[in-house]
């Protein structure tokens, strides 16, 4: 599988599919998927069904593994690790891939990077952005009412994880054991979310909003839809990690970013 350098040395993991449809490739741009906090690609796009749901539509899939997670490299250090650092990634990967338009899908953590990319590289087309919400307009990015930073962090390093009392950050902690993720890697990129204002007035694409009834991490997501220049939202039935799991949520990828080809 194909790796690149970012500029501070770390290597990145990502993957190119070809559509289903061989005349694909000339006939729309492809779509890069980004996944979220302690997730992968594979998690959060193939295993739900996402990235077969837009193949079988004629679209070409880029996915990879933010730095920390899945193939990539897992440093410890926080100072390797940053939300705007995971954006120039993003957009590193795509002068490597010498494409002139993209469209961009993230979740949970990847939706705010795909705000942060949306909103400083003119080659997205259209976007898409899940398991966010209200906290990305009034807090700069994942809802840290719902879950604080530290207190994922504290529950990320603890040595028994019976120790966490906190439900949402017991449930990251497991969910990081469940899938063997590096800890510590994820732990140094959890000390460096915070509040910076996200410049989502510069976001001017088309961008369809998805968010989980029942996600505590998405809540109030029609203000978010409202304070982007151009967006639409849609609710479906489900919580943070159910919702990645419906065929409707990858239906709704797969329609929203075939307007206008």
């Amino acid at each position: 599988m194909p790796t690149f350098r970012a500029d501070d040395g770390v290597e990145i993991w990502y993957d190119v599919a070809a559509a289903d449809r061989p005349d694909a490739d000339h006939l729309s741009p492809p779509v890069l998927l980004h996944h979220g906090f302690g997730a992968s690609s594979e998690i959060d796009w193939v295993a739900p069904g996402t990235t077969a749901a837009l193949a079988a539509a004629g679209r070409r899939v880029v996915r990879w593994d933010a730095r920390g997670h899945g193939r990539s490299s897992k440093p410890h250090d926080p100072a390797r690790y940053g939300l705007l650092r995971l954006s120039d990634d993003v957009r590193l990967l795509l002068d490597l891939l010498e494409v002139p338009r993209i469209d961009l899908a993230g979740y949970s953590m990847g939706g705010v990077v795909a705000l942060l990319t949306a909103a400083r590289d003119p080659r997205v087309r259209r976007l898409v952005v899940g398991g966010i919400g209200a906290g990305a307009v009034e807090q700069g990015g994942l809802d840290h009412r719902a879950l604080a930073p530290g207190m994922l962090r504290e529950a990320l390093l603890a040595e028994d994880p019976a120790t966490v009392t906190d439900p949402v950050a017991a449930a990251f902690r497991a969910f990081a054991d469940s899938v063997g993720s590096d800890r510590t890697a994820l732990a140094a990129l959890a000390s460096t979310l915070h509040d910076d204002r996200l410049p989502l007035d510069a976001v001017t694409v088309p961008t369809l909003v998805l968010a989980g009834r029942a996600d505590p991490l998405a809540t109030r997501p029609e203000v978010l839809a409202s304070a982007l220049p151009d967006a639409g939202l849609l609710l479906l039935d489900g919580d943070h990690g159910g919702v990645l799991q419906l065929p409707a949520f990858a239906g709704a990828i797969v329609s929203f970013l075939a307007e206008g080809l």
